[in-house]
């Protein structure tokens, strides 16, 4: 796989974390399945390639060609079937609300075609199906979502509230988060859901899951004991409990498993 990274301009990194593409065009075989984990971000992917698809309880799903990944709550199993070729938009956690003009919550748990979000999005993805190389559809997605930020709503506290979590690895209480943005719990809780697409709490818990998952992925610990106590978590039983929620796996299944499309998708 040939995965590349980019950083979005001055004007769009307060709502844009980064865009990423993923290649294989030279093998048309189906690939394995793969378990994608929640990092709090939405993703606006572009396939170039062939088809993925989703399995669920009721089956398999054929993912849209070009849709919007609202958040996860849970772990997901995608398969690529073919050639791979995806150019995504990963957006901060509260980036995406300035671009669309109903509440992220109901993005939550599902993909969206762009055609049912964007009236005007015919003339973007047939640009971007123009694209002969990714820093061409960087200049296109940017000149588009630029120009629906005329009339972006002002969205700083959740911005600072997302902020704070982040910074403190999902284990700041809303008690203090109420007390440092001065606003009551449930006016913040409300707009937070509204703009991020999850709870407050659900939100903490997916932040402290993937700062602990970092700590796997760097080996940056003695144990699962030690990540669960630099983790933030009550105990190791809490981890492990948290760990398999989001991901359907217990921390020593998650390594003997190829999760190397995973990776690609949760961790920059």
């Amino acid at each position: 796989m040939d995965y590349q990274l980019f950083s979005p301009n001055d004007k769009l990194s307060k709502y844009i974390r980064c865009y990423w593409s993923l290649d294989n065009l030279d093998d048309s075989e189906p690939h394995s399945r793969e378990r994608i984990f929640p990092d709090g971000c939405i993703e606006l992917i572009f396939n170039h390639g062939n088809l993925f698809v989703t399995y669920t309880k009721n089956g398999v799903e054929e993912q849209p060609k070009n849709f919007i990944h609202g958040q996860l709550k849970k772990f997901i199993e995608v398969q690529g079937m073919g050639k791979v070729g995806i150019f995504s938009i990963r957006f901060q956690p509260a980036g995406l609300q300035p671009f669309i003009d109903f509440p992220v919550s109901d993005l939550t748990g599902i993909f969206m075609e762009i055609s049912n979000i964007w009236k005007d999005s015919s003339l973007l993805e047939e640009k971007m199906n123009r694209c002969q190389n990714n820093e061409e559809r960087v200049e296109v997605i940017e000149a588009f979502l630029e120009s629906r930020l005329k009339n972006a709503p002002d969205n700083a506290v959740i911005e600072r509230c997302v902020d704070e979590i982040i910074q403190s690895d999902g284990m700041i209480s809303i008690e203090k988060l109420t007390t440092d943005l001065k606003i009551g719990q449930r006016h913040l809780e409300r707009k937070f859901l509204s703009t991020v697409g999850l709870s407050l709490k659900l939100f903490s818990r997916i932040i402290r899951f993937n700062n602990a998952l970092q700590l796997i992925e760097n080996k940056d610990f003695r144990s699962f004991t030690t990540v669960a106590h630099d983790g933030g978590f009550y105990d190791q039983a809490h981890f492990i409990k948290d760990f398999k929620y989001f991901t359907g796996l217990n921390p020593k299944k998650y390594f003997s498993e190829n999760l190397e499309m995973a990776k690609y998708f949760n961790l920059e």
